[in-house]
């Protein structure tokens, strides 16, 4: 957990453009459950710019500045309020180059006195009594940042701490510096007076350059910069630990396999008399809170335990990934991630597990077009899944449902759970892993769309997360293919707001459905094969090379991430007058070409037609799509809009774009955040055993 992570040439810039302390303000409440007082934001604006200004003072205006930050890892999961150091200044170290972190307790104190003359621990604060010296409370900070829980485990680095009171001389706070005061490496007091010790000090602390890179190693063990979730699963083909989960994540893991203990037979030593027991978990969370990498994790700890265990989702593009990066050539592997209609006939005996993810996506029942009438599901498709197993997870986000016939929903799987007497456990998820951990640019993303009652506000950069706003479509692909040859994984998505045509003739050749003035691109192949010039199925679109030439839609892209993603916003969803407007789309044939065109622009989604959906169901359907689109990027979003008028509005929200060096291209990056992404495995099963060893030295993934 932070409220903000940026240098301190950029948070004064940051600063004049009065957006600082609104953005600490609002990660306050989001974290908190409250507002910060008005104390806490004067404190703000007055001791981090004046901290920021000496820092800049000394010539280590790039060292980074991490604000009210917890010290370990496990801080949502502690009792009471979490740690929260008010500044961590990371950077390298001029002599050792290791990493040097400086812990920082900010004081507005003018003048202290000592309570009673037996204790140095206890001073008298001028207008607030009788407070802790300032550096028993570092003390804690610094034994658990530096511990094994800290963010920086496994890493040699240099550690201090100081407490600042700029607004105080030495001698008006003489008893914080008296012989018998607390000491150690985070005892330092520096006063106004002391300036130019605290900016020797700093220059002896600090190197001129390197501190992003010591700040990417700090947000990586922090578990808010993440081993894409494909990319792990590669690593350990999902027989290895390789997800840490963390706070809440980790309270749902150890519970799922507390239960299977108790409600499971033994594989080894199957009981005589079977347990009939159920339980149902359900866990809802948004996106990015990690609800797959507990449920793959929960896969791969339960299949070693010797369980029977399905991974099911009603995303043929997260199956597709799963199959094609993971599981290729390990048919074994492959056929336990499966789909919610898979279970019209429930397995016999029944599984151990059931996982199902992104169950938001659950259908009313299981059909086909290609099965005959006896093989068509008759009941409710969640009362399948129930049947299929003992123990069923579900993980489920009510604000990623897209199509009018996604029926998931919290009630729907209360009611279920109690039709088949399962006993019921909930678990909701908050912490926000994905979109660079950035849950101030999820939250933001929601006001936008209107998703959330709240009320959109410009965006404030955070360190965290990058959005920028394109002129043209020319420039959102020049963007995004140059990442993407640089290095980073990338994509471009769109609103469904064009016809969308199959594949042409013997060659498969795919037509430029999306079209933009003079821009022409197609969509992701509506197939299931290699098209012309090897373009990829759409099954794969989202992880093949030649995946960038082609435009994606939510039903592609939803249950995965890039790096950065390019976002078109088609006519379904336009600004008019101060609010949004939704339109649905007519289309004509075109002779010469002999496809269909846009006659009247709006959505072309042949899932949310009139005749299905009414105005009020599609207009939260088109919010929804375009929230999942907006949240596919764990460093940068390219927005841009065919519409004038919602471009201008989004240029409005989003601001200035150049900060210094926070925009997270490639070459920006520091060298520890360039991870290239890993290449699908060779044909051919490995044994468990061998994958454990190639895993193992990649136990240090994170993952959302």
């Amino acid at each position: 957990m932070l409220l903000l992570k940026m240098s301190a040439q950029d948070l004064l810039t940051l600063n004049a453009r009065r957006l600082m302390v609104p953005h600490l303000a609002a990660r306050w409440r989001h974290f908190r459950g409250a507002d910060a007082s008005f104390t806490e934001r004067s404190a703000w604006a007055e001791s981090l710019v004046s901290l920021a200004n000496d820092l800049v003072a000394a010539g280590r205006g790039n060292v980074e500045m991490i604000v009210e930050c917890a010290a370990t890892l496990d801080e949502s999961i502690r009792a009471g309020a979490p740690r929260l150091i008010d500044v961590v200044l990371v950077g390298r170290h001029p002599e050792s180059n290791r990493p040097s972190v400086q812990l920082v307790e900010l004081k507005r104190w003018s003048r202290v006195t000592r309570v009673e003359q037996a204790t140095a621990d206890l001073v008298y604060v001028q207008g607030m009594g009788a407070k802790a010296h300032p550096a028993l409370q570092l003390r804690e900070y610094y034994e658990a940042f530096t511990s094994g829980r800290g963010p920086f485990q496994g890493f040699a680095f240099e550690c201090k701490g100081f407490t600042y009171l700029h607004n105080a001389t030495e001698e008006s706070v003489r008893p914080l510096l008296e012989v018998d005061a607390p000491t150690g490496a985070y005892s330092h007091i520096y006063t106004s007076d002391r300036r130019e010790q605290l900016l020797s000090d700093l220059r002896r602390g600090f190197a001129e350059e390197g501190a992003s890179s010591v700040a990417e190693i700090l947000l990586q063990g922090m578990g808010l910069r993440n081993t894409p979730l494909l990319d792990a699963m590669i690593w350990s083909r999902g027989a290895d630990t390789v997800f840490t989960l963390r706070g809440r994540q980790k309270d749902v893991a150890d519970q799922i396999l507390e239960t299977a203990s108790k409600v499971l037979p033994d594989p080894k030593t199957p009981a005589l008399i079977p347990d009939e027991r159920r339980v149902v978990f359900l866990v809802t969370g948004g996106a990015g809170t990690g609800k797959s990498a507990i449920g793959l994790q929960m896969k791969a700890e339960l299949e070693a335990q010797g369980r029977t265990v399905n991974y099911a989702s009603g995303s043929r593009a997260f199956n597709g990934a799963m199959q094609e990066h993971v599981g290729y050539g390990d048919r074994e592997f492959r056929d336990t991630f499966t789909y919610f209609r898979n279970f019209v006939t429930p397995p016999d005996p029944p599984l151990d597990v059931l996982i199902c993810d992104e169950a938001h996506r659950l259908r009313d029942r299981s059909t086909s077009r290609f099965w005959r009438p006896e093989q068509q599901g008759t009941g409710p498709q969640v009362d399948e899944l129930l049947a299929a197993s003992r123990l069923t997870v579900f993980f489920l986000d009510e604000a990623q449902s897209v199509r009018p016939n996604e029926v998931g929903t919290v009630k729907l799987i209360e009611e279920a759970a109690d039709r088949h007497d399962a006993k019921l456990v909930r678990y909701a998820l908050r912490e926000q892993f994905r979109c660079g951990g950035s849950d101030a640019y999820i939250r933001w993303v929601q006001a936008l769309l209107g998703v959330t009652d709240e009320m959109p506000e410009q965006w404030t950069p955070d360190g965290l997360m990058h959005i920028e706003v394109a002129d043209t479509p020319e420039e959102l692909e020049r963007i995004i293919r140059a990442e993407a040859l640089a290095g980073a994984s990338a994509r471009m998505v769109a609103g469904y707001c064009w016809p969308w045509t199959k594949p042409q003739g013997e060659s498969k050749r795919l037509e430029a459905d999306v079209r933009i003035g003079s821009w022409h691109r197609p969509w992701n192949a509506d197939s299931d094969s290699y098209c012309e010039n090897d373009a990829p199925p759409s099954r794969i679109w989202s992880v093949h090379k030649n995946g960038l030439d082609q435009i994606g839609c939510v039903y592609t892209a939803q249950g995965l991430e890039w790096d950065w993603c390019g976002v078109i916003m088609g006519e379904d969803m336009v600004r008019r007058e101060g609010k949004w407007v939704f339109r649905r789309g007519k289309e004509r044939h075109d002779p010469e070409s002999d496809v269909k065109r846009v006659a009247v622009p709006g959505s072309f989604d042949p899932k949310v037609k009139p005749a299905s959906v009414d105005d009020d169901d599609f207009a939260r359907l088109v919010r929804h799509a375009y929230h999942v689109l907006m949240t596919r990027a764990s460093r940068a979003t390219v927005l841009y809009s065919t519409d004038a008028e919602t471009r201008a509005y989004l240029k409005e929200l989003v601001g200035e774009v150049a900060i210094h060096g926070l925009r997270p291209t490639w070459e920006n990056l520091p060298q520890e955040a360039r991870r290239p992404h890993l290449p699908r495995p060779r044909r051919g099963r490995r044994s468990r055993r061998n994958r454990s060893s190639e895993g193992a030295h990649e136990a240090d993934l994170r993952l959302f």
